[in-house]
């Protein structure tokens, strides 16, 4: 059993996990092998019960040890409060999320975007602000998972008279699917940085930074794509779109990716290592365990999700960079955001960590991109700093189905129809992401009018997905 194998099944690491090692060592002789993991679980659920093991004593006096300075649980007398945007269209799974994670010690207030569907731990549209304190599934698994959009000083006409080589050079230039990797890897100046340091036996490993290398300008799978549509100026009021003069429409570049399977690993990695700090967690709050902003893990775990910001904004410049180069032309303004991140932010006269799971960043005049799906528009917004929303809004229309669901109960001629109705050319993608799955974006957007301007809209014509 390896040491990764030991982590995953909760063992902290520092001394308990050097004396698992030792202990296996000695029992792996003796005992069968296939009983040990379950006996080394038992040792972690009830360690008092094994102190005079000959075979595992040494381990459970050193996880006694390891929780002998663990904070007893002691939840809010009142929860935090927390705002609803769009209740009517959020499940009731959700706000009962929204709800466990405002019972936290730690937690200042929340806030919940209309596009809001059930999670790990705080649901996806979850806003939440803590104190010192950071949440690893509060942030996401995918962390980082961004937007960009590009304005291309291209006729919309370019692209009804062009969709064979628009299809081709999105098949060329992107890379979709778990695992999957270009056969000439791509190269960022991202991959210089020292920070790789800090992922450091992350899931066995020296560093992720090969991994990260290999699925660099990458896109994987789920709800992630690349797309050619037309980009339609709405509003100029107060003088916020500068940066497009003459026309009101042009070709645009979209796409929507993360931190791919690096971040997973970092997210999963640090959410265990909470769990064992948090250990009087009730069982429904365990996926919100946290760690202290100024504790060694939890400090280290802020310097890999700063790093997964820098590597997904990479992978997006990647896409938008090989893709705008072939096509040979001006890339005339960009926009991109973040929507599964914390940042320290000053709320409520007082700096706090706010955690935004599938939620924009809307601070005032600030620019931030809402799709809707492979066959509805998606919409680039103004933020109006709303103080209730915690300054956000959401990160796009949000499902109404599971993708198991999806899968059983939406036809596929259906969903071909659709999108040859819209005038949308699907090169790949799954049936779990047809727009059916999801909710109506323009009621999605009426719900937050008070969070965001609309200044334009991206409706997708040439659409790139997994599957």
């Amino acid at each position: 059993m390896k040491p990764k194998n030991l982590i995953n099944l909760r063992i902290p690491t520092g001394e308990p996990l050097r004396e698992a090692i030792i202990s296996l060592r000695a029992a792996s002789r003796d005992l069968n092998r296939k009983d040990i993991p379950y006996i080394i679980r038992a040792v972690i659920d009830d360690p008092d019960k094994y102190k005079n093991d000959k075979y595992f004593g040494n381990l459970a006096l050193s996880i006694i040890e390891y929780h002998k300075n663990d904070e007893v649980y002691t939840e809010r007398e009142v929860p935090a409060k927390y705002a609803v945007f769009g209740k009517e269209y959020i499940d009731s799974t959700s706000i009962e999320q929204m709800e466990r994670a405002c019972r936290l010690p730690i937690t200042i207030r929340g806030a919940l975007m209309p596009d809001a569907h059930s999670g790990y731990g705080l649901p996806i549209g979850g806003v939440l602000a803590t104190k010192g304190a950071v949440i690893p599934y509060a942030v996401g698994l995918d962390i980082a998972c961004r937007m960009k959009i590009s304005i291309l000083n291209l006729p919309v006409s370019y692209i009804t008279e062009n969709v064979g080589f628009l299809s081709t050079v999105l098949n060329e230039e992107t890379c979709f699917g778990i695992g999957r990797t270009f056969k000439s890897l791509k190269y960022h100046r991202v991959l210089d940085k020292e920070d790789w340091s800090i992922t450091c036996g992350i899931d066995g490993k020296a560093s992720l930074k090969d991994l990260a290398h290999q699925q660099l300008g990458t896109s994987g799978s789920g709800n992630h794509f690349v797309e050619f549509g037309i980009f339609t100026l709405k509003n100029k009021d107060g003088g916020t779109c500068e940066w497009l003069q003459g026309s009101q429409q042009y070709v645009a570049l979209l796409s929507h990716s993360g931190s791919r399977g690096v971040g997973a690993k970092i997210a999963r990695y640090y959410s265990k290592l909470a769990r064992g700090k948090r250990n009087g967690l009730p069982r429904e709050l365990q996926e919100l365990s946290w760690l202290y902003t100024d504790e060694e893990d939890g400090i280290k775990y802020w310097q890999c999700m700063e790093l997964m910001g820098e590597f997904a904004a990479a992978n997006h410049e990647i896409i938008h960079r090989s893709i705008i180069n072939r096509l040979k032309v001006e890339q005339m303004f960009t926009i991109e955001n973040h929507h599964n991140f914390a940042w320290r932010e000053f709320h409520d006269n007082e700096y706090v960590v706010v955690h935004r799971k599938g939620a924009t960043p809307a601070y005032k005049h600030t620019f931030g991109i809402i799709p809707g799906s492979m066959a509805t528009p998606a919409y680039i917004v103004s933020g109006n700093g709303n103080e209730a929303s915690l300054q956000s809004a959401s990160h796009g229309a949000g499902r109404t189905m599971s993708r198991k669901q999806a899968k059983e109960t939406i036809s596929s001629s259906d969903t071909r129809k659709l999108l040859k109705d819209k005038g949308v050319v699907l090169l790949s993608g799954g049936i779990d992401e047809s727009p059916a799955a999801y909710k109506d974006i323009d009621t999605v957007m009426a719900a937050q009018r008070d969070l965001v301007d609309v200044i334009g809209q991206f409706d997708p014509k040439i659409v790139k997905m997994d599957g």
